[in-house]
């Protein structure tokens, strides 16, 4: 089972393809100085070089203009208390949630697909109420994403493509 897992490139080139919101995209040349993935395009310096830096500095970026405004939509539409949100570079965690109400998310959310993006987001909203994981934490996670578990299939499928 291990051998028939897909290999994670050491870099990115032209070709590599990446997770991009929860699709596998490719990554190509628009011919004029910028690559592309998906729906974006970025600038480089040069194409023939490892990209992996200059998509996930891109990619960072649009973690940190997309995933706080969704934490107060979701915060708002469910009367859960946000004092902060903040996207960082967490290497063992998808997300946490302070006692003073500090949200935290992985930039690399953005390459999930949005059912995943909002279940983390429910579940660190869920500590807002219980700062644990009871089964009454879980009660409250189910109430608010119903999908949970198709999220959380995701996220062990694809984890490891993430990093």
């Amino acid at each position: 089972r291990m051998a028939a897992r897909p290999k994670i490139p050491a870099c990115w080139n032209l070709g590599t393809d990446i997770l991009f919101r929860g699709a596998a995209v490719r990554i190509e040349t628009d011919g004029g100085g910028a690559i592309r993935f998906g729906t974006e395009r970025v600038c480089v310096p040069d194409a023939a070089a490892d990209l992996r830096p200059a998509i996930q500095k891109h990619l960072r970026q649009l973690a940190a203009q997309e995933l706080p405004p969704r934490v107060m939509e979701l915060a708002a539409l469910h009367g859960v208390g946000v004092s902060r949100v903040s996207v960082r570079n967490q290497r063992s965690r998808w997300g946490s949630c302070s006692r003073r109400g500090n949200i935290s998310l992985n930039w690399r959310l953005i390459q999930s697909p949005g059912l995943v993006r909002d279940y983390i987001i429910l579940h660190e909203l869920a500590h807002r109420r219980q700062m644990n994981h009871s089964e009454k934490f879980w009660q409250d996670v189910a109430r608010l994403c119903p999908e949970y578990l198709e999220a959380e299939r995701w996220l062990k499928q694809h984890a490891r493509l993430l990093r």
